[in-house]
């Protein structure tokens, strides 16, 4: 299955159906009065996070949604239905904006959570509504109010605990790979990654999710290479895991490119929780391995990780003090409420 997240979508509401004129007619009722029923309301669309879906692949094919305009009124005081309703079923961490592509109108973060986009339009009133002392033979009735149109844009941001960034080749598909069942297609050249993944991580008896996107280069925001549209998708993450490649000649330059990207992205990147590792180090001797552990650490102001996922070197510590930094995160978020995603 292809990823997409984003989409453009256009919807409208159903109208609302006319209300009747009809008059009884009976035998031995001579005036047997008024007895058009109202029209129908007309059906809604709504917006619901499922589960099971982590793309809106889907609204590539189909971008026009109606609902279903209210049935008429008929004679008898015999009320129009009302009009079928759509759902448009997205993935957990979509976002729905207006058509500026800027105005959010709702973020569903989770499972189940259900957004009414349009409201159908009311049925008419039947001639029976209009009887009065003075006219009691109404020959009128009101049409259905016009169901709401507008266009919308799906966004997905998807949900996970971590997040791996860096620069291109530097080891985060191979790390994902390496600690998930998550398949990355891993290569050596740059933007072998071209969309998101995800994977589930267990250490101690305990489970987070792990997101991989493409890698940043320098005037990623001003969208060189991939650029940065990926980012979303560790805006929601508690911590992010920042993988410098040992193949670099220049560690400290490398992590300043990628920070000064995050930087100019916003949307409080910088303001997380931040490891820093040195990733693919089984490449190096020891004294070039101290040398550029200590450049990074100049950098970044703290002690990095050496990390190889190929011999498995550092993983273990690495998912450590990420799993801690999520617990911090969890408990300060619901300091009563257990959390049920550590498994005991």
């Amino acid at each position: 299955m292809k990823f997409l997240d984003q989409a453009k979508v256009y919807i409208r509401s159903g109208d609302g159906g006319a209300g009747s004129v009809s008059f009884r007619r009976e035998k031995f009722i001579e005036f047997g009065g008024p007895d058009g029923g109202d029209g129908g309301r007309g059906g809604d669309v709504w917006v619901e996070a499922v589960d099971g879906l982590n793309t809106l692949i889907d609204y590539r094919y189909q971008q026009h949604f109606k609902a279903q305009t209210g049935m008429h009124g008929m004679g008898r005081n015999r009320t129009g239905g009302k009009g079928a309703d759509v759902t448009l079923k997205v993935p957990v961490g979509t976002q729905v904006y207006e058509e500026d592509n800027e105005t959010l109108i709702c973020d569903l973060t989770g499972i189940g959570q259900r957004v009414q986009l349009a409201k159908g339009g009311n049925g008419g009133f039947g001639n029976q509504h209009f009887k009065t002392s003075t006219n009691q033979a109404p020959r009128r009735a009101n049409p259905g109010l016009p169901g709401q149109e507008m266009t919308i844009w799906l966004r997905l941001k998807l949900i996970a605990d971590a997040g791996l960034v860096g620069l291109p080749n530097a080891g985060k598909s191979t790390f994902l790979a390496a600690v998930t069942a998550a398949k990355p297609k891993i290569a050596d050249y740059p933007f072998t990654t071209l969309h998101p993944n995800l994977g589930v991580v267990r250490i101690d008896a305990r489970e987070f999710v792990l997101a991989d996107i493409p890698g940043l280069i320098e005037g990623a925001h001003e969208g060189v290479g991939i650029g940065d549209r990926f980012l979303g998708h560790v805006e929601r993450t508690r911590v992010l895991l920042h993988l410098v490649s040992a193949r670099e000649d220049s560690p400290a330059k490398a992590y300043k490119t990628v920070r000064g990207e995050l930087e100019a992205y916003g949307q409080g990147l910088t303001d997380k929780a931040e490891i820093v590792a040195l990733s693919q180090v089984d490449l190096l001797d020891m004294d070039a391995r101290k040398k550029k552990l200590a450049a990074l650490k100049r950098a970044c102001g703290d002690s990095p990780i050496a990390l190889s996922a190929a011999t498995g070197e550092g993983v273990q510590e690495v998912l450590r003090a990420l799993a801690a930094v999520i617990e911090e995160a969890r408990k300060a978020e619901n300091p009563e409420k257990p959390d049920e995603r550590w498994v005991k």
